[in-house]
């Protein structure tokens, strides 16, 4: 069965072909802030976008600040507005959609593709975590999107 990607996943798919990135050996944050032209600067503070900089929590963990920077990309790219003053609802959508996006920007369905799948759950959580640098959880959370997401259109493929 044909896995049918999202618009979102092709835009990530593209977006990292065009800075020449393929392989999940590739996925450094810090490289990857450099070819998108993005500033970073480290802080003991929580990650944010502030005006063109991401601002990265330097007290986290090398896979959490991944996770964040890929977050703070969402709303560099996708969004617009100023947190501050923005309608709670909306605020409430744009973070949504930026946690969304950093699961496939980190894990990119065109590289999870590739990857041999384990035979246990734990196992391929782990062989997610581990390829592609994110924390356990947050690989077990893009596993069961792409879980899911097979699951209907197997589904809907029967229909």
């Amino acid at each position: 069965m044909a896995y049918h990607t999202s618009l979102l996943e092709d835009w990530i798919e593209q977006l990292y072909q065009q800075i020449g990135i393929y392989h999940p050996e590739q996925l450094d944050y810090q490289t990857i802030a450099k070819k998108l032209n993005i500033k970073l600067k480290f802080r003991a503070i929580s990650s944010r976008l502030y005006k063109d900089v991401i601002l990265i929590d330097d007290r986290l963990t090398p896979e959490q600040q991944f996770e964040e920077f890929s977050h703070e990309v969402c709303h560099k790219l996708r969004h617009a507005g100023n947190h501050m003053v923005m309608p709670d609802m909306f605020l409430e959508l744009q973070e949504f959609q930026a946690n969304h996006f950093a699961l496939h920007f980190c894990v990119p369905t065109f590289m999870l593709k590739n990857l041999n799948f384990q035979r246990s759950r734990k196992e391929t959580v782990h062989l997610i975590a581990t390829t592609f640098g994110v924390t356990y959880e947050f690989a077990q959370k893009r596993l069961e999107i792409y879980e899911n997401k097979l699951y209907y259109q197997k589904i809907l493929n029967n229909l």
